[in-house]
């Protein structure tokens, strides 16, 4: 039997197998919620005091939100809900199928940054308390960062460009510097995007060096880098809110002190939901359930 032979046959037996699960070992046709699957599904057995909500791509890139019970730790029993889509007047009118007694006994909740999660959980866990997750926090500062790199590469290749015309005007060659990384700096603006979202301790021998040149053109991103990271072991050191409150005002102030534009928008937004990022600080609960 040829490859192809093995491989046709072996895909049919799949196909066969996983047809026979879905409609007679599954008993998927005799589901009670079969009829409203593709919209929703609602597990109220799986509530439990402390949840986290996220959206979800599945397939084909269509959004999902997912409710998750942290305390089942992503196996059997931490599916709440799932409900087609992002908007949060469907959402809440599907989650309101719950038992109210039950969402009132919810006392947190972890989620994002976005107004429309904000209201989900205001309506559907009254009671519960609203932790913005660090992860949330920490990514926004980190795709400032690369905002900035972004920022800095256009201003090298239009001076790039300027050269070239230059040079071209006077019936000479250009040729770009070339770094001690062994990068032009066109290339450096490119390569340096991975080393900026990892520690100093991560980064390979080469990555070392076109750190060490990037920070000694751009100022400006190695201290939004070292920022960056310091946030970072804000939310690793500290487990009491009270504590975290100042620490975080400071950091605050280190940022704006460069009055950055990208920067700016973090720090207001930051602002904007200040007492619930403050929140995760009272028993530091993340979305990594709902986020896997």
């Amino acid at each position: 039997m040829s490859i192809k032979s093995v491989a046709e046959f072996t895909h049919l037996k799949a196909n066969v197998l996983n047809d026979y699960y879905k409609n007679h070992l599954s008993e998927f046709h005799s589901w009670n919620q079969k009829k409203h699957s593709e919209e929703f599904t609602l597990y109220a057995c799986n509530l439990g005091e402390h949840l986290a909500i996220d959206e979800s791509s599945l397939s084909n890139g269509e959004l999902y939100t997912i409710v998750t019970n942290k305390d089942g730790h992503g196996r059997k029993g931490t599916l709440v809900a799932m409900v087609k889509g992002v908007k949060s007047d469907f959402i809440i009118k599907k989650l309101q199928r719950l038992p109210a007694g039950k969402r009132a006994m919810v006392k947190s909740v972890t989620m994002d940054m976005s107004n429309s999660m904000y209201k989900i959980v205001r309506k559907c866990f009254p009671n519960a308390e609203q932790i913005v997750d660090r992860f949330h926090v920490q990514k926004l500062m980190y795709d400032a960062l690369q905002d900035l790199r972004i920022k800095h590469r256009w201003e090298v290749i239009a001076e790039d460009n300027r050269m070239r015309a230059l040079y071209k005007e006077k019936g000479l060659e250009y040729k770009p510097e070339i770094l001690s990384c062994g990068d032009t700096l066109k290339q450096l603006m490119v390569r340096c995007s991975r080393l900026l979202v990892r520690k100093p301790n991560d980064w390979t021998e080469s990555q070392a060096e076109r750190a060490k040149v990037l920070f000694s053109r751009f100022p400006d991103m190695k201290e939004f880098y070292y920022l960056a990271l310091r946030l970072g072991k804000i939310y690793s050191d500290y487990d009491n809110k009270d504590v975290a409150r100042p620490k975080l005002a400071l950091w605050f102030n280190q940022v704006e002190q460069w009055n950055c534009e990208e920067f700016n928008t973090v720090i207001k937004t930051f602002q904007n939901h200040y007492d619930r990022i403050l929140n995760f600080f009272n028993n530091k609960r993340t979305n990594a359930s709902a986020e896997s």
